[in-house]
């Protein structure tokens, strides 16, 4: 039990970091979306020109709920937008529209991180909304550790060990793809005169806030994932 407590001590600073990431994924994309941007295009408008200007010709602009919901999607050929993102004309709004045609350009492009990241799931925004669940599946399945015999429990173990294995691994993969379709948004939104150069920095502290929800979800999926191993090593050892 004492080492229990001394895990969630370790996890609470994470636990943190991802409530903070989340809130200020959704802070910076409000200051932002207030921020009307020069060329006055919308997210849709956006997605279009930058398309079109690299010659993509099979990919649509959808619409779908939500706020930051946004996502390519490669097997159906379409970038879904927002509600929030889908008819803004903000800062914030062309930003997350340039994102998305980053992961176009990427599969466009043959990026070998996407071409992996695309195998292990196919859409990409999944993973920023991993940390609640991972967190939800952990204390599972440490109750379930606690009320079981070590036969069980070390069924377990090694579910936990495979389930968080794997999500670091798509995390690991994910991040660089994340950071490389920022750097392809912002590249674009200048050459295509989207934004000024004055206002890609607005534009990048709201790339970068979403990025920190990737990296929050993969030191959750770490931590656990070291905890299982850690256990079973030392059931290992004793044995």
């Amino acid at each position: 039990m004492y080492d229990y407590f001394l895990f969630l001590l370790i996890l609470i600073p994470f636990l943190a970091l991802s409530a903070w990431a989340s809130m200020k994924v959704n802070s910076t994309f409000s200051a932002y979306d207030k921020v009307p941007n020069s060329s006055r295009m919308t997210g849709y408008d956006t997605a279009v020109r930058l398309m079109q200007n690299r010659g993509v010709r099979d990919i649509g602009v959808g619409r779908v709920q939500g706020r930051l919901s946004d996502h390519f999607h490669p097997s159906k050929k379409i970038v879904n937008l927002s509600e929030s993102t889908y008819g803004s004309a903000s800062v914030a709004a062309v930003a997350v529209a340039a994102h998305e045609v980053g992961h176009v350009m990427q599969s466009k492009k043959g990026y070998v991180p996407y071409k992996i990241r695309n195998v292990l799931v196919p859409i990409a925004n999944i993973g920023s909304r991993l940390a609640l669940p991972l967190i939800l599946v952990g204390i599972i399945l440490d109750i379930i550790l606690f009320s079981t015999g070590s036969v069980a429990g070390q069924v377990l173990m090694y579910i936990g060990i495979a389930l968080y294995g794997a999500s670091v691994l798509f995390m690991l993969v994910t991040l660089p793809v994340e950071f490389n379709a920022s750097r392809r948004a912002k590249k674009m939104l200048v050459e295509d005169g989207i934004l000024r150069s004055d206002e890609v920095a607005g534009a990048s502290k709201v790339l970068s806030a979403a990025a920190m929800t990737y990296v929050a979800s993969m030191l959750i999926s770490l931590i656990y994932f070291l905890r299982f191993f850690l256990i079973v090593f030392s059931f290992s050892r004793n044995r």
